[in-house]
């Protein structure tokens, strides 16, 4: 029998954590095989706030607001906006294919679960866009009455429905291409560009805020701390960028030691011989930082934890910080992959995590590994906001 996920209609943010759980499960350099993914999160949001693993390109911030204003404007009913909208999703899917792109769901389209409205329904609330207070099966649910106050926020009762005020989103929102479900692209007009940035500047001193209004694209950065003008972010912000860099690449061990004991159980002598590669390579980078290691606070660390609202257990926190006292100590990092205690940590702390499912304590577990169990460094989203940034900065140049 399968297993299943299900939840009932409660708070929205409950419903988007446990899509954001689902989503990890499909891409392989998130999964949490440790359980830090709550203080990746955490940081990740308070570094690039609305943002998520899965958004692509930025402007379907805009894209999923101008669909659901269109049928404003269309008084469509209450009983039919769900799938006249899901329609228009799937419009919007083939006119980007048309104009050269490669939208959310071009494989799939009718068949796709996620549709770009979903993706992006959890950060147009946050970036301020959307004004509604709900899930998206909420304000489907809610749309008749929204479209009377809407009616009655209008300034002449003559006006026709179309004319009315919104009251779901930002009435700011840049107007629609005339045909934008008939061919489309990603790129940015510059007044949807300033609009977007002004969306996220609104949102405070953010790291997000200062790649959008003070950087140009950095395509080849590989994490937002090799970003060329990484020197230069304004001492708060990376502040908090270097408590995240140290994290991720201090954790980064105990995710290759992972790997590197499932390899062992295998007794896969490829898959042994490059994780011993990588953790001696992760070893030497720990070497080569010694300093910047040894002088880390961590107490101000979990300080910016519990500032960025990471729901932090005793028991991860203790996993943390031992794995840390080990790393951050040891005179060869590289020894860690046979030392008991390294061993031994990693170990329970699967065992504490899957209970029985554990793979180092389950054979049919250990089997169905393909080679690979979150073993890239925690990047906090970073490959998605590169992209979305630079197509904000790329529409800001006309």
């Amino acid at each position: 029998m399968s297993s299943v996920f299900a939840w009932v209609d409660f708070a929205e943010e409950d419903r988007r954590r446990m899509a954001q759980v689902i989503d990890l499960f499909q891409e392989e350099e998130t999964r949490d095989e440790l359980g830090l993914g709550v203080i990746r999160d955490a940081l990740a949001d308070l570094l690039f706030p609305g943002t998520s693993t899965i958004q692509t390109r930025a402007r379907y911030f805009l894209f999923v607001p101008w669909i659901y204003l269109r049928h404003e404007t269309r008084a469509t009913s209450g009983a039919d906006v769900a799938r006249k909208a899901r329609a228009d999703e799937d419009k919007l899917i083939v006119a980007l294919v048309q104009g050269g792109e490669r939208p959310i769901g071009a494989e799939k389209r009718a068949a796709l679960q996620r549709p770009a409205s979903s993706v992006y329904w959890a950060g147009l609330a946050k970036w301020r866009i959307r004004r509604f207070r709900g899930s998206q099966e909420q304000y489907h649910r809610a749309w008749t009455s929204l479209m009377q106050r809407s009616r009655e926020a209008a300034p002449d009762d003559d006006e026709e429905p179309g004319d009315a005020a919104t009251v779901a989103w930002d009435p700011e929102i840049p107007e629609a291409p005339a045909d934008f479900l008939k061919v489309s692209s990603f790129s940015l007009l510059r007044p949807e560009a300033e609009y977007l940035q002004q969306r996220i500047l609104g949102l405070g001193p953010t790291l997000l805020g200062h790649l959008v209004g003070k950087t140009k694209p950095a395509e080849d950065a590989q994490f937002a701390w090799t970003h060329p003008e990484a020197s230069a972010f304004p001492e708060r912000l990376g502040h908090q960028l270097e408590h995240a860099r140290l994290f991720s690449e201090a954790m980064h061990g105990a995710a290759l030691l992972y790997n590197l004991m499932l390899a062992e159980r295998r007794k896969n002598a490829k898959w042994i011989d490059t994780y011993r590669t990588q953790f001696n390579s992760w070893s030497e980078l720990l070497l080569g930082h010694a300093e910047t290691f040894s002088a880390w606070d961590r107490a101000d660390f979990w300080s910016l934890a519990e500032y960025a609202r990471a729901r932090v257990t005793f028991r991860t926190r203790r996993f943390v910080n031992d794995w840390l006292d080990l790393a951050l100590t040891a005179s060869k990092p590289r020894n860690l992959a046979d030392d008991t205690r390294a061993l031994t940590l990693v170990g329970e702390r699967e065992r504490e995590l899957k209970r029985s499912r554990a793979r180092l304590g389950n054979p049919r577990a250990l089997e169905r590994w393909t080679g690979a169990a979150g073993v890239q460094p925690l990047n906090y989203r970073w490959p998605r906001v590169r992209v979305i940034v630079g197509d904000i900065l790329k529409g800001l140049e006309g």
